[in-house]
């Protein structure tokens, strides 16, 4: 079987796709610095079921060290590098934009600059749906216009599709991004939406509904962005599968559930899940959040024969109950 490293092994969507990996048979080479961007507790958490596999083998490494990067991908030698690490969260990087061109920009660098000299099979990395900005088209497609980002976050992801694809046009690397829409489900990140309505429903406080509830977000749960992520990662992009005018060996990808809900239906669901009604504080739409998202997939479907198709409602009903069985409530 493969030999993968995995960046961002601790986090959210890394922990799933090493989790993957490793039950299909594949050696997984994980790779996080345990930032404290939000609890390092549950990344911890993550890490010790990773750790039940013989084949899982982690390193505490940041990303942005370029030799230490390259000295990690010279011993290890994986065969195809998923490139999940990333400072997230749109509205923390309106108060802490330097820290997402240090892993964002300067950390991708430093991955494409150890896959470029270790001879890396594919390296897949983690873009996402901001990219798109405020962009009025009812779904959004890979070919669509991305060049008025409306946060530093979709600024540096938008960066990392430029850069793999300088490395796939001079260097021959083949690599595809990944757009994700609105990831949520069981073990996922504390500042999200959803995780942050649970908590406040739970202690009793209202939760801060923004847009006075007009957001339409395209909720893709965990599993279906992890299927979508490996089958790419099996597919490496040729000349003749390229997206590039150049014939450089380099794809994008939307993941997205491709059916939109509004924010009021998302909470709805899980007042249903969690057996009480929230309290709302309707508030106005927050600097650098976009109205609308929703993902055109034909790309992915034509390419890799998968879409994604959890329904909201079994999706929420399994993050709830995770979430209950973790925090104990």
């Amino acid at each position: 079987m493969a030999k993968i490293l995995v960046t961002g092994a601790a986090g959210f969507i890394g922990y799933h796709v090493c989790r993957c990996l490793l039950s299909r048979g594949d050696t997984v080479v994980g790779v996080d610095n345990i930032n404290a961007y939000y609890d390092p507790k549950l990344k911890e958490a993550r890490l010790s079921q990773l750790r039940q596999f013989d084949s899982f083998y982690f390193f505490r490494n940041n990303i942005g060290d370029a030799s230490g990067m390259s000295a990690l991908m010279s011993a290890e030698q994986p065969t195809a590098v998923i490139h999940l690490a990333a400072q997230a969260g749109v509205r923390h990087s309106l108060s802490h934009p330097f820290e997402y061109v240090d892993a964002n920009v300067r950390g991708t660098l430093c991955v494409l600059e150890a896959c470029r000299h270790n001879r890396v099979g594919h390296l897949v990395y983690a873009s996402s749906s901001s990219v798109y900005g405020a962009l009025a088209t009812a779904q959004f497609a890979e070919g669509d216009r991305v060049d008025e980002p409306l946060s530093l976050y979709a600024a540096s992801k938008k960066s990392t599709e430029l850069m793999a694809h300088t490395y796939s046009h001079l260097f021959g690397i083949p690599t595809t991004g990944l757009r994700f829409f609105t990831v949520y489900g069981p073990w996922g990140r504390p500042d999200m939406s959803m995780f942050l309505f649970a908590k406040a429903m739970l202690e009793g406080r209202a939760i801060n509904v923004f847009n006075e509830g007009r957001m339409r977000r395209d909720f893709t749960y965990i599993d279906d962005i992890v299927e979508g992520v490996i089958r790419v990662a099996d597919a490496p992009p040729t000349e003749a599968t390229s997206d590039s005018s150049t014939g450089a060996p380099y794809r994008i990808f939307n993941i997205g559930s491709s059916s939109p809900v509004q924010l009021l239906d998302m909470i709805v669901e899980l007042e249903r899940a969690f057996g009480c009604v929230a309290a709302k504080r309707f508030l106005p739409m927050q600097p650098g959040d976009a109205e609308s998202t929703c993902a055109d997939v034909s790309r992915l479907i034509d390419a890799v024969g998968f879409r994604p198709q959890t329904p909201l409602s079994v999706g929420v009903a399994r993050f709830a109950e995770w979430y209950r069985s973790y925090y104990g409530v």
